[in-house]
């Protein structure tokens, strides 16, 4: 399984809903969470319902619950093939996702991604005529200008410069290292104009544990972690940050191992992040889950990683309300049978989509709030 992508038409509602692109963003806080020792607790702005009341929810939530939000979004290469400057859409929805998430007084990370959340094994979006290689110098200008386009903007904390690239890496051996070359160059840039920034790819934690075996695995048995595909990124990789969705391997919560992610202690001194991840509480398809399943999965990655977490994604705030969705798709040419899709990952949020809350809440809140 791969994790879908969530953000779907919703952005550009929020473009459309916040006005002017012009970047008049509320100031970052004087005291930030990144800059304490504690863990940063945050989520992805993914709305239960496909309407502008929902977004606005959310982001009102994720206040009450959360340090900050994670905005990610696709590069639109023809935006920033030529430079980081300019105007676009794609810049606006951004820089409207920042004003939200400052107006409700959360903090930001950022994840820039090149690939098809749907399939991680390919690009997003390409124009016609790219060849869909990280070789491809207006992919690589692209991906370079939109991430000085983000640092220059907002001045994140931590910039993601990849989602889950392990997944491509086993698909295109052959263009692993072109990616690499790509984000060591950007690496270099970030550094150059904001020192503090905090640079990293995120990893898909079960896939890279070989839990789901593809052919291009070879040999490789389940818990056999390939570590140098993370350590191919050494020594500029500032955190280690992984993925991970254990529902679709273990049949309960309790059924994750007590070591399933402890190896990352011991492999690297780096603070580590979960930068997305869930646990599904309702039974759907092959799925037979329950909220104690959810409670079960937050202590698990708690107990084993907790202390060196530097921030943690839980995907979703919300369950999502497939038939807002599938009505959404519709009325805008889509195939409403696509929200089926959704129903894989519709059921990790820490509150149903009618607000109520999880037992799963309270544990998240206690975590976060406890903290020394």
């Amino acid at each position: 399984m791969r994790r879908i992508f969530l953000f779907l038409c919703i952005l550009i509602i929020t473009g459309l809903a916040c006005g002017s692109g012009t970047p008049s963003i509320p100031p970052t806080p004087q005291v930030s969470v990144f800059d304490s020792a504690q863990t940063a607790y945050g989520f992805f702005p993914s709305p239960p319902e496909a309407s502008l009341e929902s977004v606005f929810q959310t982001f009102k939530d994720i206040g009450r619950h959360g340090d900050f939000v994670l905005i990610q979004q696709n590069t639109k290469w023809e935006d920033f093939v030529n430079g980081a400057d300019g105007e676009s859409q794609t810049r606006t929805d951004i820089i409207n996702q920042v004003k939200l998430t400052r107006q409700n007084d959360l903090e930001y990370v950022f994840v820039i991604d090149a690939l098809n959340g749907l399939n991680r094994r390919e690009f997003a979006g390409l124009p016609a005529g790219w060849e869909a290689s990280f070789a491809n110098e207006k992919v690589r200008s692209a991906y370079r200008n939109y991430a000085l386009w983000v640092v220059r903007s907002f001045h994140p904390h931590y910039l993601g410069l990849a989602s889950e690239i392990n997944t491509y890496m086993d698909a295109y051996p052959e263009d692993a290292q072109n990616y690499i070359s790509l984000y060591n160059e950007i690496y270099a840039l970030i550094k150059a104009e904001s020192p503090e920034t905090q640079v990293f790819v995120t990893f898909q934690w079960d896939d890279l544990n070989n839990m789901f075996p593809q052919p291009e695995e070879g040999n490789r048995q389940k818990y056999d972690v390939n570590w140098e595909q993370i350590e191919a990124f050494e020594p500029n990789l500032d955190v280690w940050a992984i993925s991970s969705y254990p529902y679709f391997i273990f049949p309960t919560g309790a059924d994750i191992p007590t070591d399933y992610y402890t190896p990352l202690l011991s492999r690297t001194s780096k603070p580590l992040a979960i930068a997305e991840g869930g646990f599904s509480t309702e039974s759907f398809r092959q799925l037979k889950n329950t909220p104690a399943d959810q409670v079960a999965y937050l202590n698990a990655v708690h107990d084993q990683l907790g202390p060196r977490l530097a921030f943690w994604v839980n995907t979703l705030m919300s369950d999502f309300n497939l038939d807002s969705y599938a009505k959404e798709m519709q009325k805008n040419g889509g195939n409403p049978n696509d929200a089926e899709m959704l129903g894989n990952f519709a059921y990790i949020g820490l509150l149903n989509f009618d607000g109520t809350p999880k037992p799963a809440m309270e544990v998240w809140d206690s975590f976060r709030l406890q903290q020394p």
